[in-house]
């Protein structure tokens, strides 16, 4: 696996006008890129959540080159993210940027991320999506499926998702094509608790090794 300080290196960050302000395109490259892994953050958090910097940390030397997308609503320093029209107007705006390196996307994100890439896929050619932590249904209330985004995708899609998620378990899920992974007792942050026997770095090796795997197919 890689590691942060060898990915930290060669960061670069790119700012990118959309017809929703100016987003902001982290980027850590691979040594011999592959393809490349957009991931945009939650409604609640940006891109230094722990699935999204393990993943960072990790896939590049594996010839993925990752992109943390921070949506314009976060880049203005706004608390409240936008409508998910919004959301979807802001990575439509980056897609460009993401694509000029001229190899496969995979489009990805966590949470509300993870809706927007389900939305825009095939619309924006996306090779794959990674649904990291998907909201399938608002806490408590799933008879507010969300399942028609995730099932809509159209592209290859790995979730991968929290045993104890209240945004919804992996057993909710309705069935359909694509992968899930579950991270035992992990929360919607893939936090687990102590009495799991379950440590956090442990948590995070089952979701970069999940997605390592699954990317190794999208070339």
């Amino acid at each position: 696996m890689g590691t942060v300080s060898a990915t930290e290196t060669d960061r670069r960050v790119e700012t990118v006008d959309t017809d929703a302000g100016p987003a902001r395109v982290t980027w850590l490259p691979a040594k011999r890129p592959e393809l490349v892994l957009a991931v945009g953050h939650g409604a609640g958090g940006g891109i230094d959540s722990r699935d999204l910097r393990a993943l960072a940390a990790a896939l590049p030397a594996h010839g993925v080159t990752v992109a943390l997308v921070e949506q314009p609503w976060r880049v203005a320093g706004k608390k409240v993210a936008p409508a998910p029209k919004t959301l979807d107007t802001g990575w439509r705006g980056v897609w460009p940027a993401l694509t000029e390196p001229g190899l496969p996307v995979v489009a990805g994100g966590r949470s509300a991320g993870a809706r927007v890439a389900c939305r825009t896929a095939t619309e924006l050619g996306a090779r794959a999506v990674l649904a990291l932590s998907f909201p399938l249904h608002p806490p408590g209330k799933p008879e507010k499926s969300r399942a028609d985004e995730l099932l809509g995708a159209g592209v290859p899609t790995l979730v991968v998702q929290g045993g104890n998620d209240p945004f919804g378990r992996p057993a909710e899920f309705p069935p359909g094509e694509y992968e899930i992974t579950e991270v035992p007792y992990g929360d919607h942050g893939f936090a687990v608790p102590k009495k799991s026997g379950l440590t956090e770095e442990r948590a995070m090796g089952i979701v970069t090794d999940a997605v390592t795997a699954w990317l190794a197919h999208r070339v």
